[in-house]
C-alpha cells in the first residue's frame, strides 16, 4: 500500500512544479520509475547497470568458492557474461559525448546483500545466492526494458536493446536454478 501512495505523491509533486511526470526520472533507487514504467535518466541507467554488473560478478565470485555443481557453473557464466556487458557499457559511455559518471563501487543496498552472502555457507549460501540472482535479473531486465523503450540517448538505447535478451536468458537460468 505504501508504494502506490509514494508513487502518487511523486506524480502529484511533479505535476505541482509544472513538469510532466513522463519527462522526469525520479531516482531509480526509489523504485517509483519501475512502478510507473518510466524510463530512467541516462545517468540512472548507467549507474544501476554498472552496479548490477558489479554485484553479479562479485556475488558470483563468492559462489565459485562456496557453491557446488550447477550453481558454480551458473556463477562462472554470470562472471564471464557480465564482464563483457560491463566492458561494453563502459566503452559506449566513454566513446560517446556523454558526460556520465561510472560508479566504481557497489551502493549500500548491494553491498549489504554481498555482505550477507559472505556470512553464509552451504545450503544457506546457495539458497540466498539463487534468490539474489532471480531478484537482480528481474530488476535488470526491467531497467533495460524501460531504457530501451524510452531512453534519451541513442547509443545507450541501442546497447539496452541489444543486451536485454541476454539478461532475459540469465533470468530464466536463475529461475531454473532456484527451482532445483
Amino acid at each position: 500500500m505504501r508504494t502506490p501512495l509514494t508513487a502518487a505523491a511523486c506524480l502529484l509533486l511533479l505535476g505541482a512544479v509544472g513538469m510532466p511526470a513522463h519527462a522526469q526520472s525520479v531516482g531509480e533507487k526509489t523504485g517509483v520509475n519501475s512502478l510507473i514504467g518510466v524510463a530512467p535518466s541516462s545517468q540512472d541507467f548507467v549507474t544501476q547497470a554498472v552496479i548490477s554488473d558489479m554485484f553479479e560478478m562479485q556475488s558470483s565470485q563468492l559462489a565459485l568458492t562456496k557453491a557446488e555443481g550447477k550453481t558454480k557453473a551458473y556463477a562462472q557464466k554470470m562472471i564471464d557474461d557480465h564482464k563483457k556487458v560491463s566492458d561494453e557499457l563502459k566503452s559506449v559511455v566513454q566513446t560517446g559525448d556523454m558526460k556520465l559518471t561510472l560508479p566504481t563501487a557497489l551502493d549500500s543496498a548491494h553491498q549489504s546483500k554481498l555482505d550477507k552472502l559472505k556470512g553464509l555457507n552451504g545450503a544457506d549460501f546457495t539458497k540466498q545466492y539463487q534468490d539474489d540472482q532471480v531478484t537482480a535479473h528481474k530488476n535488470a531486465t526491467d531497467l533495460y526494458k524501460r531504457y530501451a523503450e524510452g531512453g534519451d540517448n541513442a547509443a545507450l538505447k541501442a546497447f539496452a536493446i541489444k543486451t536485454k535478451p541476454h539478461l532475459d536468458e540469465h533470468l530464466k537460468l536463475a529461475q531454473d536454478l532456484d527451482r532445483k
